[in-house]
């Protein structure tokens, strides 16, 4: 097994050393299977996709309206054209007669012959004849063969995470299936006698284990394969039993908890025993204490206790790392700077991340407020966010400054 190491220096890592240290050691994966377009949302291509056609595929009304020639049309005035056909979409017309219309709906291909189509709102239905109250230019109203894509063109680069939109691009060129990575096997698991599963009874001193559930719909959310070992004796031979068979089956080992700097902790021990294990103190609040290292051959990164900082931690550094492992290189969320409609007066000597909400300001702007009690234990605080302010070390907030602002939606897909 490689070893991996950090050079610590005293005192704690910023978020961005530790962050590049994580993604310089991820091993993208290799393996890849074939699947259907209509179930690849959410997977990574594993080679770039082209068109095999154009699209559109032939010159094709942008509306309903009428088909005609630009030629037949009187400068001078209003134009009383005859219709000679009608074109719905999925059929083909014949060439257009001079001096006539044709009625075309939207997506029915341009018979030979014309040259524009006017909208039927710029036209006075008279029985069998239409008066075109505007003049038409040619061209107008038209979508040409090969205007959104060209045979040959290349649709979809090689690691591109799959989203609805990529879908639909991928289907409308006849791509029913597509080449991806095989998902990342992430192995879960859990100890200490104080969590027990929800539905059963708490006895004391114990809680319900929130993160076994948190933990797996971040990584479902991520594409990867979750393979759920549970809550695992609290011993330290169980825990060793349990890594070396997780080694067996994952990329990646996940787990919450006991990963405090100087804990003597299973987990720790066990990891020790198995592999390497980095404990870092990173200057980020919630979240703090970290871990990195391997299991065998699989890498393994141990997440704080509290489930704020668990969730935090897992946006800020597991998830770049599982994308990183996943082939997309671009794993850096869309910050936005939005105003402040709140003020914070607790600066810290750690980069913080506040759970935050977007809403309208009393003047209609779009400003954002913070949840009023920024525990890491408090867990309804993220169900009320839809995001995270991203505050620097030793900042104060007043109200009206501009702040960095993180959405949800950046860091949880």
């Amino acid at each position: 097994m490689n070893e991996i190491s950090y050079s610590q220096k005293p005192g704690m890592l910023s978020m961005d050393e530790a962050l590049s240290y994580l993604l310089k050691q991820a091993r993208p994966i290799s393996g890849t299977e074939r699947v259907e377009t209509k179930s690849s949302l959410g997977r990574v291509l594993a080679e770039p996709q082209v068109s095999a056609i154009d699209v559109p595929p032939f010159d094709n009304s942008a509306m309903d309206g009428y088909a005609l020639a630009c030629a037949d049309l009187d400068p001078a005035g209003t134009t009383r054209l005859r219709i000679s056909q009608r074109i719905p979409a999925g059929k083909v017309g014949i060439s257009l007669e001079s001096g006539t219309a044709a009625r075309i709906f939207t997506g029915a291909p341009i018979p030979p012959g014309a040259d524009a189509v006017v909208m039927q709102e710029d036209c006075i239905l008279e029985g069998e004849m239409i008066v075109i109250l505007h003049q038409a230019i040619p061209g107008m109203n038209i979508r040409r063969a090969g205007e959104d894509i060209t045979i040959g063109a290349e649709i979809l680069a090689k690691g591109t995470r799959i989203r609805p939109q990529e879908m639909g691009l991928a289907a409308s060129v006849g791509l029913a299936s597509l080449s991806v990575y095989r998902k990342l096997r992430v192995v879960i698991f859990f100890t200490g006698d104080e969590i027990v599963m929800p539905g059963e009874p708490l006895g004391p001193g114990q809680i319900y284990n929130s993160n076994r559930f948190s933990l797996s719909g971040l990584l479902e959310t991520l594409g990867c394969e979750v393979i759920d070992y549970g809550i695992v004796p609290d011993n330290l031979n169980a825990t060793v039993e349990t890594l070396k068979r997780a080694a067996r089956e994952a990329d990646l080992i996940v787990t919450s908890g006991g990963v405090s700097v100087g804990e003597e902790d299973h987990v720790k021990a066990a990891v020790e025993r198995v592999g390497k294990l980095d404990l870092w103190r990173i200057a980020i609040k919630p979240g703090k204490p970290l871990a990195f290292g391997k299991a065998g051959d699989a890498f393994f990164i141990g997440l704080p206790g509290n489930p704020v900082a668990a969730l935090v931690t897992f946006c800020l550094f597991v998830r770049p790392f599982i994308l990183r492992c996943q082939n997309v290189m671009e794993v850096t969320p869309t910050c936005l700077q939005v105003r402040a409609d709140f003020v914070w007066t607790k600066p810290d000597k750690r980069r913080q991340f506040l759970r935050a909400h977007l809403k309208t300001a009393g003047d209609g702007a779009t400003a954002v407020d913070i949840y009023p009690n920024q525990s890491s234990a408090v867990l309804t605080s993220t169900v009320w966010a839809d995001g995270l302010v991203d505050l620097p070390a030793g900042e104060v907030v007043e109200h009206g400054d501009m702040v960095n602002y993180i959405p949800f939606s950046e860091v949880l897909w």
